[in-house]
């Protein structure tokens, strides 16, 4: 038996637990510890609030999942946070028996891979489970927008780490032309995260108002979206309607670049939409395709269930990349 802590780094929160392991499984994750990012200076800082929460020590492996790009160079920058990382400094100071660093949707994708078929719900397209063996595209708006992608073959898999939710936005009509327009003005460049995600609200909400002549929305990001999701804000809910359209025209376009034989959807927005997304335009969008969408009406989407994948899944990264299986 052996225990790490696991943690997850979005842009806005920063998730701590413990996690068992136990002949290559992860057994158990304790209850979670969350606390916004912007609250502390650095992954130490918080980690010693963490630590400090903890009746007993904390052990001395760790599994990380990141929300920006992780590799070589000058530690690790945070996408949508100041929070910069350094691997050499963790092993030194908080994990020196063992440390695993991976993206937040890597982690995401090595959960995919250890769930069990009740870890997921139906979204649309084919109910059938997932694919022993093909590629799975993983994809979670949340304060970004997260892309991974899971091969499975011969009873083994391959996580591979990307940045797909920085891919160009890519219009379709008339209204997403004027989205994309005044947002270029404002950021220069439109990524599929400046509309697919929990600020990509708001930004379609305030294009959508300046292309109408109306007065952008006042309130916080939390007032909008409540507006939007109970329908007492009828711009915000028009808002909702256009990003669980894009949602599924950018899922559908980056399953068609990966492969993908199934999608898993995950993420905050995702657990907002749970219930709504199959009522949206988002499986039209995905399977519009042209000439592919007989292909695309073939592909299962389906969302996770699991309370905490990001742990989870950094949890079975760690014993992805320390304990590799024996080759077959």
């Amino acid at each position: 038996m052996e225990e790490i802590v696991v943690v997850d780094i979005g842009g806005t929160h920063v998730r701590f637990a413990r996690a068992r392991i136990d002949a290559g499984a992860v057994v158990r994750i304790s209850a979670p510890m969350t606390m916004p990012v912007a609250a502390h200076a650095g992954l130490a800082e918080a980690w010693a609030v963490y630590a400090r929460s903890q009746t007993e020590p904390l052990p001395r492996a760790a599994a990380i999942a990141v929300a920006g790009p992780v590799g070589a160079g000058d530690g690790i920058r945070l996408t949508n946070s100041d929070w910069h990382i350094a691997p050499d400094t963790l092993t030194q100071t908080l994990a020196p028996d063992g440390l695993v660093i991976v993206n937040d949707f890597a982690a995401m994708a090595h959960a995919v891979a250890h769930l069990p078929a009740n870890g997921f719900a139906h979204v649309t397209g084919p109910s059938h489970p997932l694919p022993r063996d093909g590629s799975i595209s993983v994809i979670g708006p949340g304060t970004g927008l997260g892309v991974a992608q899971l091969i499975r073959w011969q009873g083994g898999y391959r996580v591979i780490e990307t940045e797909g939710g920085h891919g160009d936005f890519a219009a379709l009509d008339a209204v997403e032309d004027a989205i994309a327009d005044r947002l270029r003005s404002r950021f220069g460049r439109v990524s599929a995260e400046r509309i697919v995600s929990g600020p990509g609200l708001r930004n379609i909400h305030d294009a959508l108002a300046e292309s109408d002549g109306r007065a952008r929305f006042g309130g916080d990001d939390a007032a909008l979206w409540a507006g939007a999701l109970d329908g007492s804000d009828p711009h915000a809910r028009a808002a909702l309607e256009r990003l669980c359209g894009c949602f599924g025209a950018v899922a559908g376009n980056i399953a068609l670049i990966q492969g993908a034989s199934a999608v898993v959807l995950t993420g905050g927005v995702t657990e907002r939409l749970a219930d709504r997304l199959p009522h949206t335009d988002f499986a039209e969008r995905f399977c519009a395709k042209g000439r592919f969408r007989p292909l695309m009406e073939t592909i299962s989407v389906r969302r996770i269930t699991h309370a905490e994948p990001g742990l989870f899944g950094a949890a079975n990264a760690y014993v992805h990349m320390r304990h590799p299986p024996a080759p077959r």
